[in-house]
């Protein structure tokens, strides 16, 4: 009895502050905190000391008083949110978006169930269970979990979220009740709330006014206005179907199947045209698209080979056909003109490169052995004639001379004309890969 009597004075205090706050959300937001914190010491305050009936009366006298300075003190603080009109964001202007009723009405019972998630496991957070229980009842169907769904009610919204907190309001007395009678009989809110009651949707597979039931589309389509109270009922179809119940195939698609209650369209070849075809293939086709030829003789579409007909590349690339088109290719960087890819297929080799085996052979690098070589016989003539003057002045110098130029002659030669070996035995490091690679 006494929580009842404190969610009324909730509810009570709860509509004066929203039409004070002139339905702002932000302040609505900040008035629900102060009041479900006043709140609950409320209920704390009568159910422990229902003994002091003259003190509970003080205190809650206090507490709402209490409440309303708090509530004036968040007017002052909390500015307003700008208007739209003074240029807001992205943000404000999807919150501000207006959603059809049904959709809008769904929205809101989405983020009424999110709320219900949210709250599965925020039974008795704290404090003694046991006595929570005994004095609340169970927190599953209590008005205590009802309001801590509402507070946080449209802020997972993006689009319509203003709308949201209006529908909020003005749904409040049918969520209670559903929340208080139909959770167990009508457990889906949905179909309780925006179809029984507001009236603005239908159930699934209906349309319009009267929630007339919606035709089959044959499968292939959706009937207009589906699950709303508008629309007029026809058929949407998807791609490649046509017809006022989808029965039958688009310009450029085939029956590939049909049954008594189904129908399946593939679409034509990529050559045919938007003349459409009879059936899989180029050969069906009624009307060729660019880059393919009617066959008088064959029938059908075939290709035509623009490589040959046409010659579309430039000289440093290569054509190559493709299916109602083609493709002009680089050439590779040794050729000077190209009929394919790959150093074997060039008109004429470029600068740097020469025909050798049928292949243009990059000469650079033999160029660069060859200049090297010299430099370093030269380098050894030069050594050699140095020793030559130095013995014409001493013996025993040119001697030193003459040794030192022969060892650096004969390491150099050895050194250049040593290939490397691999070592026999793997390192560390290659049969730790080796095992890893076994396990």
């Amino acid at each position: 009895k006494h929580e009842r009597r404190s969610y009324r004075f909730y509810r009570f205090f709860r509509s004066c502050l929203q039409v004070v706050g002139a339905r702002d959300v932000k302040r609505a937001a900040a008035f629900h905190s102060v009041l479900r914190g006043v709140w609950y010491g409320f209920l704390f305050s009568g159910a422990r000391m229902s003994r002091w009936r003259s003190f509970s009366s003080r205190a809650a006298t206090c507490l709402l008083v209490t409440t309303v300075l708090l509530a004036s003190c968040a007017l002052a603080d909390i500015p307003k949110t700008p208007g739209l009109s003074a240029g807001g964001s992205k943000k404000d202007k999807l919150k501000a978006e207006k959603l059809p009723p049904c959709k809008a009405c769904t929205a809101l019972v989405n983020s009424f169930r999110d709320g219900i998630e949210r709250t599965v496991r925020s039974k008795h957070d704290g404090g003694d269970a046991a006595w929570e229980e005994e004095r609340l009842g169970s927190y599953k169907t209590s008005e205590l979990r009802l309001v801590e769904i509402q507070e946080r009610l449209c802020q997972d919204v993006v689009r319509g979220e203003d709308q949201c907190h209006q529908l909020a309001e003005d749904y409040e007395p049918q969520i209670e009740v559903w929340w208080k009678n139909h959770q167990t009989t009508h457990p889906d809110l949905h179909q309780w709330l925006c179809v029984e009651q507001a009236a603005v949707c239908c159930p699934d597979g209906f349309y319009g006014p009267n929630c007339d039931p919606c035709p089959t589309c044959f499968g292939n389509g959706k009937c207009k206005g589906n699950g709303t109270r508008k629309g007029n009922g026809r058929c949407a179809c998807e791609p490649g179907y046509a017809g006022e119940n989808c029965d039958s195939c688009g310009t450029e698609h085939y029956e590939a199947f049909r049954d008594e209650t189904k129908l399946l369209c593939s679409p034509c070849h990529r050559a045919c045209a938007t003349g459409g075809c009879t059936g899989a293939g180029p050969n069906a086709c009624r009307v060729c698209r660019s880059g393919w030829v009617m066959d008088s003789g064959r029938g059908g579409c075939v290709d035509v080979d623009e490589c040959i007909t046409a010659n579309p590349c430039t000289k440093q690339q290569f054509c190559v056909n493709n299916e109602g088109s083609y493709s002009c290719l680089e050439c590779d960087k040794s050729c000077e003109g190209c009929s394919g890819d790959g150093p074997d297929l060039c008109d004429k080799c470029a600068d740097g490169y020469e025909l050798r085996d049928g292949m243009c052979t990059d000469t650079s690098n033999e160029r660069r052995t060859q200049y090297a070589n010299f430099t370093r016989y030269l380098t050894y003539l030069g050594l050699c004639l140095a020793t030559c003057i130095v013995l014409q002045n001493s013996t025993w110098l040119a001697g030193l001379v003459g040794l030192a130029v022969a060892i650096y002659i004969s390491v150099s030669e050895y050194w250049l004309n040593t290939t490397p070996q691999p070592s026999a035995t793997p390192s560390p490091r290659i049969l730790d890969e080796l095992l890893q690679q076994q396990n």
